[in-house]
């Protein structure tokens, strides 16, 4: 019995980050290609990264880390003495991040999680605004994981864009993996998300060309 092939998994997301080089990218259906940073995600939290853990620094609970990737931000925080977890599909990631000395689970992030509802903070960062295709879905996740008055940190597009597309992750070779519906979001748009979702904005903020939201669960998400 054959078994389907799996986005970040069965493609070269997972060799990248066993070798930690690029290039990659997430190639759309009408052929455009999308760069994603490998060798910055797996190098040392560094540039913008340092506002997103300074952040999580003044939070009174742990912080998950949800599409940890490598596991640079969570090494990162766990050096700041911020109790953290990472959670991603990949294998290969979440082997790195532990080999990093964090704590890791290897799981979707629909799934269940521990501490659901208890965690003082959660990341979305590097583009996992886009996970599963469906951005308010998954701003809904984040607020049902977080304690009343938690605080969810997300990534943004630089430009003002809303979409949900088709990719594959194509590696250097020309290979690619299987396909996989994806989203890209702006502030406008994820505001908007947010909002459904018992999200309050408190912050936005750009560093080193990157551009990011900070949202508070004040409530239930409707």
């Amino acid at each position: 019995m054959s078994v389907a092939a799996e986005a970040w998994v069965d493609d070269p997301f997972a060799e990248a980050v066993r070798t930690g080089r690029g290039p990659l990218w997430l190639r759309r259906e009408d052929g455009r290609r999308i760069p994603l940073d490998v060798e910055r995600w797996c190098a040392p939290a560094a540039g913008a990264d340092h506002g997103l853990l300074l952040r999580c620094t003044r939070l009174t609970a742990p912080v998950v880390d949800l599409g940890c990737g490598p596991g640079r931000l969570v090494a990162a925080l766990l050096g700041l003495g911020v109790p953290t977890l990472g959670v991603d599909v990949t294998g290969a990631a979440v082997a790195r991040t532990r080999s990093l000395g964090g704590p890791a689970l290897r799981r979707s992030v629909f799934e269940r999680l521990p501490a659901e509802g208890r965690w003082g903070g959660a990341l979305l960062a590097d583009g996992n605004l886009g996970i599963g295709g469906d951005p308010g879905l998954l701003l809904g996740r984040g607020a049902e994981l977080l304690a009343p008055g938690g605080v969810l940190l997300v990534e943004v597009e630089q430009q003002d864009i809303d979409e949900r597309i088709t990719v594959r992750v194509e590696g250097p070779d020309g290979r690619c993996g299987p396909p996989f519906a994806w989203a890209r979001c702006g502030v406008t748009a994820t505001v908007r998300r947010a909002g459904r979702a018992g999200l309050v904005e408190t912050e936005r903020w750009s560093s080193h060309g990157r551009r990011f939201l900070s949202f508070r669960r004040t409530g239930r998400p409707r």
